[in-house]
């Protein structure tokens, strides 16, 4: 499938999940929605519970204050949500190589450049936020993996921190490699 055609479908699949699933029953049929779209594109079961467990965080974070504030079952939803959305574009990531999915990017927004827009500029930071998001969970993975080296007991405070120290840290590198490379934001 060329990469517009499947950047259309992503985003229009992301907003029919976001929008209309808000009963169990439609979660379900999300979610096999989803499953159908690895099986589709040759991936295995392993793949996908793989991606499920990259993403248990957001759901943990998203599914705990939901589950003080609200019903149990809009909770589940809200979070089944945002967790087949992040599956649904792990899918999208995983069957799309990056120049295919800047140069789409650039077309799409080729339109915009007399209104002042860089289209170079929208997929260079649509590359930066992808290629960013495995980094900073390879982060959120040693630092946890080292906190339980040490026996430090998990606490959102102790994660945090070094976790944002970690990510601005990156940040920075990369607005160093971009400005090496004589880019303008």
């Amino acid at each position: 499938m060329p990469t517009g055609l499947k950047l259309v479908c992503f985003i229009g699949a992301s907003l029919a999940i976001a929008t209309t699933t808000t009963s169990l029953w439609q979660v379900i049929s999300a979610l096999t929605f989803v499953m159908t779209g690895y099986a589709c594109a040759g991936l295995s079961a392993r793949v996908l519970a793989s991606q499920v467990v990259a993403a248990r965080w957001i759901i943990l974070f998203m599914l705990a204050p939901q589950l003080l504030f609200l019903p149990a079952i809009d909770a589940v939803t809200n979070t089944a949500r945002v967790a087949l959305i992040v599956i649904l574009a792990a899918l999208f990531t995983l069957t799309t190589r990056i120049p295919d999915l800047l140069d789409a990017t650039e077309r799409a927004c080729a339109p915009f450049r007399r209104f002042g827009i860089r289209p170079e500029a929208v997929a260079l930071v649509l590359a930066l936020t992808i290629t960013s998001i495995p980094v900073i969970a390879g982060f959120a993975a040693t630092i946890r993996d080292a906190q339980r080296a040490r026996g430090i007991p998990p606490h959102r405070l102790s994660f945090a921190v070094p976790l944002l120290i970690m990510s601005l840290k990156h940040a920075d590198d990369l607005a160093d490699a971009v400005s090496a490379r004589g880019i303008e934001p």
